[in-house]
């Protein structure tokens, strides 16, 4: 019998959890029988749930097995929406301020790649289900899933598709095809990268069923993310078409009622795909908990690793339901601060236990309402930005923004919606924009201890994230981002 060696890790493509694992003998364990792991329905529909099941598991993907903090945060700590908490354990604090390099940087490149050979599994056998209901369903979840990672990590290592620190000619991702771990392929251009995410989200569109249920993603949030990806490639009118094919499927942003059970788990309104985090979810340190990364309780009060940085936390509204879904008042020590209420947890569950909202209809309509802005329809991107705000504020009068101030205005929102969602860094890079945080300390009332490092110009190397050189080593083809050595 064939096999397919996974270097590492087990590559879990046909395995859910401990119930599944029964289900399946592999052998030797480590290995992806080729002969007959694809060929039933049910041996796809394994797969596929093992596919979601790799994202919690990959450590520095989403929330991680062992890592102290999600890959989600860090796309806000690297910018300005938080402030390490100095009595916190110091997690991630190298990326904080800007100090990674190709030795300390983020394994998120290889667990990556882990998560796109469990899609490609699916996508190189799809063909033993021909004529199955299923089975286009499975190949869109498939390509759907290799895109969004591909696109992932092309935003973290690799320059921006448009904008003023654009470079389509500089080094992308490779964008992997295939399973076999002898394959060592070359890093591509950002435009190639681009090229292949648009081809194989189009594709996807044309196949996913339009509900998969909870945990899984469907057409409506693969239009959704081909907005994100063609905001991102600044292709204004096809960001605007593929918003409104999400939203146009009976989609809409959470009610001003509805908004805060969304955090707790207890709505789904308004999510478009989430990642699920369970108790059987175990890392080696016990239940993989997301929001312990933000926050941890013990005897003296809510002891946070990164809170609210003052200038946002003053962004916010009294009148703004997002404020205190968002931002917990807290104590720790007698000091006051403004943890993240996003990732406390579920009710009567251990602390933390969340799941992560990859996508929400909110940013697919800030997505069509950038894009409309920028294609001069004003009118229409303030009927968007305003059906937001009618969901966010209580007693909201619309507003009559226009031109600059209505752009403005929808950065504005942006910023607030999706505050801790590992947004706000991707914005400032695709606009070409500094970081330039505030000069406030971790407290909440702005005093304390302060940004470390409080600048990083626009074009700046730490804008794109090194390769480990393990990385590296293990692929000599790839090229490490300039300014970090070979």
């Amino acid at each position: 019998m064939k096999y397919i060696k996974i270097a590492g890790l087990a590559l879990l493509t046909v395995l859910w959890g401990a119930s599944c694992k029964k289900q399946l003998v592999q052998d030797p364990s480590n290995a992806i029988p080729t002969g007959n792991a694809f060929q039933t329905v049910n041996d796809f529909e394994l797969a596929d749930q093992g596919m979601y099941y790799q994202m919690v598991h990959a450590e520095n993907y989403i929330g991680g097995a062992d890592a102290p903090i999600s890959w989600i945060s860090t796309m806000d700590l690297l910018a300005d929406n938080l402030i390490s908490q100095s009595t916190g354990r110091g997690s991630q604090r190298t990326f904080g301020n800007w100090q990674y390099n190709k030795s300390n940087t983020t394994g998120m490149f290889e667990d990556g790649y882990r998560i796109i050979r469990s899609a490609n599994a699916i996508l190189e056998n799809i063909a033993n289900i021909d004529g199955a209901a299923q089975k286009d369903n499975y190949e869109g979840e498939a390509l759907a899933v290799r895109a969004m990672v591909h696109f992932d990590l092309l935003r973290i290592y690799s320059k921006p598709v448009s904008g003023p620190q654009a470079d389509l000619n500089g080094l992308g991702v490779p964008y992997v095809k295939t399973t076999d771990v002898k394959d060592k392929p070359a890093r591509g251009t950002v435009k190639e990268t681009y090229d292949n995410v648009v081809a194989d989200l189009i594709k996807a569109a044309t196949l996913i069923n339009v509900d998969n249920g909870v945990g899984r993603l469907n057409k409506a949030a693969v239009y959704g993310l081909l907005s994100r990806v063609y905001l991102y490639g600044g292709e204004w009118q096809k960001c605007i078409d593929a918003s409104t094919e999400c939203l146009n499927s009976g989609v809409d942003v959470a009610s001003i009622t509805d908004f805060p059970s969304i955090w707790t788990d207890q709505s789904e309104s308004g999510v478009l795909f989430k990642i699920r985090f369970t108790q059987q979810d175990e890392g080696t340190d016990g239940t993989i908990a997301v929001g312990v990364g933000y926050s941890q309780t013990g005897p003296t009060g809510v002891k946070s690793e990164w809170v609210c940085s003052y200038s946002l936390a003053q962004m916010f509204d009294t009148n703004d339901v997002r404020t205190d879904a968002y931002i917990l008042p807290t104590t720790y020590n007698g000091i006051d601060y403004n943890a993240i209420n996003k990732y406390m947890g579920r009710p009567n569950e251990p602390l933390g236990l969340v799941d992560v909202k990859y996508l929400r209809v909110a940013e697919v309509l800030l997505n069509r309402a950038e894009a409309e802005a920028n294609t001069g329809d004003d009118p229409a991107a303030l009927d968007d930005l305003n059906h937001l705000r009618e969901n966010r504020y209580f007693n909201y009068t619309a507003g009559t923004e226009t031109g600059q101030a209505l752009k403005d205005a929808i950065q504005h929102e942006r910023r607030l919606e999706l505050a801790f969602e590992g947004d706000r860094w991707f914005t400032l890079k695709r606009l070409g924009l500094p970081v330039e945080r505030d000069n406030f300390g971790d407290q909440a009332d702005g005093t304390g201890t302060p940004y470390f490092v409080k600048e990083l110009p626009a074009g700046d190397i730490h804008w794109e994230i090194p390769l480990l050189q393990t990385d590296i080593q293990a692929n000599p083809n790839l090229k490490q981002n300039p300014g970090y050595g070979n």
